[in-house]
């Protein structure tokens, strides 16, 4: 089985891309981050997806970005939008998936894999700059100049699965790939129990997606 890191963030998105991978016969390795963020409880989440899913190995690195703040999901003097907003919302954070997918990139070197995972989604998304396919794109033909693997012909490959599904789509996928949603959270301001508020602009995409698929949504709300 070829080694495939998969970046697992303990929601829908990232279950439904650790699903598909297993599905297309990877041994899967999760990795989180613990970035300072607000909703941690996503961490404990991401626990339970990877051994639902049966990864190889989960493990969660601690990067604090918190320390330069700039978004909703990493300054506590900033509240979470719970209205849409025009242009990229608050909870966009800095660089995170340049720094994530660079620290997947890293691991996959060591297990001498090829190919990172990610659920990036430019359909049902809040606008983010970092999960649009160019970006993705680019970060790849990057990391095939800047890593000794690469330089030695193992090219890398990023694969963004979900990238231009809608959330109904995706959730469709991931009820096939074996998800079990009700183990997840992709609320931005759960609370400490890991009730989903329900009013953010993740929540309000997940709760869409889940009407629009006709799947129940076990989504536990506050």
């Amino acid at each position: 089985m070829k080694a495939a890191v998969v970046l697992l963030s303990g929601g829908l998105d990232s279950a439904t891309t650790l699903g598909l991978a297993r599905s297309e016969g990877y041994e899967c390795y999760a990795l989180s981050v613990d970035y300072g963020q607000r909703h941690r409880v996503e961490l404990q989440a991401a626990s339970r997806v990877a051994a639902m899913l049966g990864a190889r190995e989960h493990r969660v690195v601690q990067l604090d970005l918190a320390a330069f703040g700039g978004s909703a999901l990493t300054d506590a003097s900033l509240p979470v939008p719970t209205a849409p907003s025009a242009g990229i919302p608050l909870t966009y954070v800095p660089a995170r998936n340049t720094i994530m997918l660079s620290l997947a990139l890293a691991w996959s070197e060591v297990l001498g894999g090829q190919d990172i995972f990610i659920g990036a989604n430019a359909v049902d998304y809040s606008g983010y700059p970092d999960c649009r396919p160019a970006y993705l794109e680019a970060f790849e033909a990057m990391a095939n100049l800047a890593t000794k693997a690469a330089v030695e012909g193992a090219r890398l490959r990023i694969h963004a699965p979900l990238v231009n599904l809608s959330k109904a789509e995706i959730i469709q996928h991931g009820t096939k790939a074996g998800v079990d949603f009700s183990q997840t959270i992709s609320c931005y301001q759960p609370t400490s129990t890991g009730l989903a508020c329900g009013k953010c602009d993740s929540c309000r995409i997940r709760r869409q997606g889940f009407k629009d698929a006709g799947i129940d949504d076990a989504t536990a709300y506050a």
